[in-house]
């Protein structure tokens, strides 16, 4: 399947690069690592944007303390997304109740997905982040038909079944043509609060070895840690409430990374070619 289109929309013509944050299944901290990876890009000095493309559980209104705001619409046709902790952020979130369950078909989130993306005012942006859904369904590839992606980040936890899931994940931006930037391996270790003993309670050097199979890095590695579900929970993630702490610094060495990797150049041309094959 190939784009059908070349042109680059009006709303994305300022976005130099959009980087897809994904994981094969949920509960890996995908969303968590993707608020706290836009800030880390923002403290770098970088203009940056986030867009919570999870349909049915969108999260970022709660991480970033905004739960309840609502966009500004523009000329009856685009949304002004909301100004916080230095980001531009849009979601779902924003334009539902968090009582309201999202029960659309794979069409109907797809759609959602395509209007806050392209009807969003984004303006210029180095980078634009995308915290997407659990899984390789239609909203995935929706998002690689419709933006071109400069690259996606890969989120799993050290436990085999996470990894299954995870590789399915990278053979889908594979299959797109979607450049995998890394892998961040999340709850690597766990350090005890009493005593400060570290274990690998989830498996060891799960990462790596995914990492290696498919010929990228392991962009960093963050332990299991109360803290960073406190302050997420909180609505100042761990970059924004503590940059200096161990914690902020991963998730800042992961952006210095995927900086180097991109630098803040457009690609070259506005659209990858995309191929899916069906194995």
């Amino acid at each position: 399947m190939n784009n059908p289109t070349s042109q680059v929309p009006e709303t994305l013509a300022g976005i130099k690069h959009i980087i897809a944050v994904a994981s094969g299944k949920g509960g890996v901290g995908k969303s968590t690592t993707a608020v706290n990876l836009a800030l880390a890009l923002h403290n770098a000095g970088a203009s940056v944007g986030l867009l919570d493309a999870d349909i049915y559980g969108p999260s970022q209104p709660m991480m970033l303390g905004v739960e309840g705001s609502r966009p500004e619409v523009i000329d009856q046709n685009f949304f002004k997304p909301i100004s916080i902790q230095g980001l531009k952020v849009m979601s779902m979130g924003f334009l539902v109740t968090d009582q309201t369950p999202m029960v659309w078909r794979g069409p109907m989130a797809s759609g959602a997905l395509q209007q806050m993306l392209l009807q969003t005012m984004w303006g210029e942006l180095d980078y634009l982040v995308v915290d997407m859904p659990p899984g390789t369904g239609d909203i995935q590839l929706t998002l690689a038909q419709r933006a071109n992606l400069s690259g996606a980040v890969i989120v799993t936890t050290p436990q085999d079944i996470a990894l299954l899931d995870a590789k399915k994940g990278i053979e889908m931006f594979r299959k797109v043509n979607v450049p995998v930037l890394g892998v961040v391996e999340n709850m690597a270790t766990h350090i005890c609060s009493q005593c400060g003993h570290e274990e690998h309670i989830f498996g060891a050097g799960g990462g790596e070895r995914i990492a290696k199979d498919y010929q990228t890095e392991v962009l960093g590695s963050l332990p299991l840690s109360l803290a960073i579900r406190e302050q997420v929970d909180n609505g100042l993630p761990s970059v924004k409430q503590n940059p200096d702490s161990d914690i902020a610094k991963l998730y800042i060495a992961i952006a210095e990374k995927i900086q180097q990797k991109l630098g803040t150049s457009k690609p070259a041309s506005p659209f990858p070619k995309m191929t899916i094959v069906n194995d």
